[in-house]
């Protein structure tokens, strides 16, 4: 057995980055024994590793990937850790909705995990591609102010890790993968939005958040459970700039399954994509038109866009009134990049 098992199943030791890189190079090199990625990702999505461990995994990822020389400076990032109460793409939704504001956007995801229908789900139906590269996403920004890139961001263990233990899903033991994903993707960006739908996440992701010196991050949460802000239940964001905990006010509090049932997703192919497209005309439930605007300006907001947010929401509810996020799909729509290949990441 590797010794980074050894040290997971006993949570005796942290493991540390060289230990981590002697695992990744035995799942290169196809030393490991059957049943080992298994046991590993198993032991890691049963409970969240020390802060140590989890810090030497995320340094020994990063440093064999390749150079990434692209910088998306003045561009936010907006992803979510996954699970929690079902829910549409509210992340997506409100990633249009910034792009037509003047955010740079990339939005970062996945294939549904707990999820009926996640962000690369729903951008497939939409006929909207997937970039490629640094160059394709920073192609698709400078023309349409928001890109989507597919796994390429991701490290390549990810798929190495996906591909070992067939014929299981990954997502059936990937949990950790979804929770980690935002700190997975190489994303050069300046600022990211991450939702958390799982409060006992939220101590592990703070410390690597302040690890990170190069973009401000906020960690998202609410008594929901769900990984964006909602706009009907108190939210709290938590940063690693040094400002402090940002505390946002219901606007509306209400029964928590009464918000839950108007963000609910739909089901089947068309009802999906008529629902979204419905939602960034404006004409969808109070709730759901209210709370993409929240997250349209906490990226407006935490990429310095605009700086109060009374002044953001209003504008994000204005562009979802005037029908511009659905017309900036649209025009996606029109202009398909060509399609990744899947692989592991995050919602």
């Amino acid at each position: 057995m590797h010794e980074v098992l050894r040290a997971l199943i006993g949570r005796d030791r942290p493991v540390d980055q060289e230990m981590w890189r002697s695992f990744w190079d035995q799942l290169r090199d196809g030393a490991l024994r059957p049943g080992e990625t298994v046991a590993l990702l198993t032991s890691l999505s049963t409970r969240m590793p020390d802060q140590d461990t989890l810090i030497g995994m995320l340094r020994s990822l990063d440093e064999r990937r390749p150079a990434v020389a692209a910088r998306l400076d003045n561009t936010a990032n907006i992803v979510g850790t996954g699970g929690g109460p079902a829910t549409f793409n509210i992340s997506t939704a409100a990633a249009f909705v910034a792009a037509v504001l003047g955010v740079r956007i990339v939005k970062t995801g996945s294939r549904a995990h707990a999820s009926t229908c996640g962000s690369f789900d729903l951008l497939d139906r939409l006929g909207i591609g997937l970039t490629t590269s640094y160059e394709q996403t920073d192609a698709m920004l400078e023309r349409f102010g928001i890109a989507f890139p597919g796994h390429f961001v991701y490290p390549r263990e990810v798929a190495a890790l996906a591909r070992s233990i067939v014929p299981m899903d990954l997502r059936m033991i990937g949990g950790f993968i979804n929770a980690v994903g935002p700190f997975l993707a190489a994303m050069p960006v300046s600022s990211q939005l991450v939702g958390v739908s799982d409060h006992s996440l939220l101590p592990a992701l703070r410390q690597v958040a302040a690890t990170v010196a190069d973009r401000r991050i906020w960690l998202c949460s609410n008594g929901l459970g769900i990984d964006e802000l909602v706009s009907s239940v108190d939210n709290v964001i938590h940063t690693n700039d040094g400002t402090g905990e940002i505390r946002l006010r219901a606007d509306a509090p209400g029964p928590a399954s009464g918000g839950i049932a108007e963000l609910r997703p739909a089901s089947g192919r068309t009802e999906v994509v008529d629902h979204f497209l419905g939602v960034l005309s404006g004409s969808g439930p109070g709730l759901a038109t209210r709370t993409v605007a929240l997250n349209a300006a906490a990226l407006a907001v935490a990429s310095g866009l605009i700086g109060e947010w009374t002044e953001a929401v209003k504008a994000a509810e204005d562009v979802l009134r005037g029908g511009a996020a659905r017309d900036l799909v649209h025009r996606l729509r029109a202009r398909p990049v060509r399609r990744a290949a899947d692989g592991g990441g995050a919602r």
